[in-house]
This record gives C-alpha cells, structure tokens and sequence, in this order.
C-alpha cells in the first residue's frame, strides 16, 4: 500500500481505529514515542485501551520537571503497561558540560540544538533502531511547521514509517477527551504550560501568546529541537 493510499484510509477513521488499524498491516516493530504531554497521554490511554501490541518508549533528558517523573509513574500505575525510559549517552553530556557550561543552551541556537540533540535526538535514533512504526503525538495545530504533516510518512533519515494518529485534533477536542475519560497528565498544564520539555527551556505562557511560545523562549527560532524533521516523499510504498 503506497503513502496516499494509506492516508486515504486513515483521514477517514477515529484516532482510535487509525492506531488499530496500523498494527495488523506490521508483524512487529511498532513503537510509540511519549514525551508525557497531553496528546500522548491520550495515545497511551488508546494503546492501553485496546491491548496493542505497540512499545511505548520515552526519553529522560536529565533536566526534566519532577512532575513529569511523577506523572510517568502515575501512567504505569495506572493502565498497567510498561514504558521503556532512554537516557542521553552519559559521557557526551559530561563531555558537553565540561567544555560549554551546565546552561550552554542559553547562549545561542547552536548551543542549544547540540544540547537537544545529545539529549534528545540521539536517544530517540537509539529507541528506534529496528522499528518499522513510529507513532507520535504531532497535531497540526501545534505550530506552523506542522500544517503540512499527514496522518502517514516516510522518514527517509530513519527508514520507517510514521504514524501521527491525532493529527486533525483541535486543542480542544483533546482536552474534552482526556476530561471524559479521567486521563492522567501533567499538572503544569493547568498552569499555563500547554508544552512540557526540559525544565530549563520550557516556561508557561500568557494569554495570548503562541503554543510554542514557552519553548526556548529566549531564541527567535522555529521552536524544534530535531526530534521531528525530515523529507517526505508523497509516493513512497509502504511495506
């Protein structure tokens, strides 16, 4: 099945039945990638909620909010499924801190997106090695960057599939989901934080102001850390 062919498919089904609809068409090989926010905790209630056979992975930076640990335990508690955690490779973050500072990011884009990348980037590349399904939480409303996303592509760099199952969701459809369905998340989102990264480089917004705006506040940038950049060819097959 080809890439429009697929997102043919999907543009038509519930979040939930895109989720269920991928796992058969995969022996094996799907994972999901959680950063804790609220969209992913909606997968995870999906995933949870229908038993599927989907790995559920998430990244521990070393500089997360202790609400987001707390939270991480509350979920595992609560459906009762594993999360795998990948950590930043311990000698290239000392390495970084050692020559630049513990707060490097502060000093300039570059800096910052070697610290993302060590913390982030190159982590994921390791939670991915062998994944055939890469299942995240992107909506299109989240930022300008993400209007041309589909619910399926191909990314070329990690050589899998990506499946973007609340693509089409308003930010209100998603609080009105998790409202009826009692799911856990952060606390900091009831205070002005509508995205949670690392403590140092997120901060809550004013009415008023961008999404993102709270990401990297201080850089005028495109307000990503390389966790979700890459071409997408539009006829690409899917096997």
């Amino acid at each position: 099945m080809d890439l429009i062919q697929l997102n043919k498919e999907l543009s038509s089904l519930s979040a939930e039945d895109r989720l269920a609809y991928i796992c058969p068409l995969f022996s094996d090989g799907l994972v999901f990638s959680t950063s804790l926010g609220q969209e992913d905790q909606v997968i995870t209630f999906l995933i949870a909620k229908q038993k599927l056979p989907i790995e559920i992975f998430t990244l521990d930076t070393g500089r997360l909010y202790q609400e987001s640990y707390d939270l991480l335990d509350r979920t595992v508690a609560r459906y009762k499924i594993p999360v795998r955690v990948y950590f930043p490779d311990a000698a290239k973050v000392e390495a970084m801190v050692y020559e630049k500072g513990v707060n490097s990011f502060y000093e300039s884009v570059e800096n910052r997106k070697e610290c993302c990348f060590l913390r982030k980037v190159e982590p994921l590349n390791r939670a991915l090695l062998g994944a055939k399904v890469w299942i995240t939480g992107l909506r299109a409303e989240q930022s300008e960057n993400r209007h041309n996303l589909e619910f399926a592509e191909f990314d070329e760099n990690r050589q899998l599939l990506k499946l973007n199952p609340l693509l089409d969701w308003s930010y209100e459809d998603m609080l009105q989901f998790i409202t009826e369905n009692n799911i856990p998340y952060n606390p900091l989102h009831d205070k002005g934080f509508p995205s949670i990264g690392c403590a140092p480089c997120t901060r809550a917004i004013e009415p008023g102001e961008d999404i993102r705006a709270g990401r990297w506040w201080w850089e005028a940038s495109q307000k990503e850390c390389g966790l979700h950049q890459e071409k997408i060819p539009a006829n690409k097959q899917v096997n």
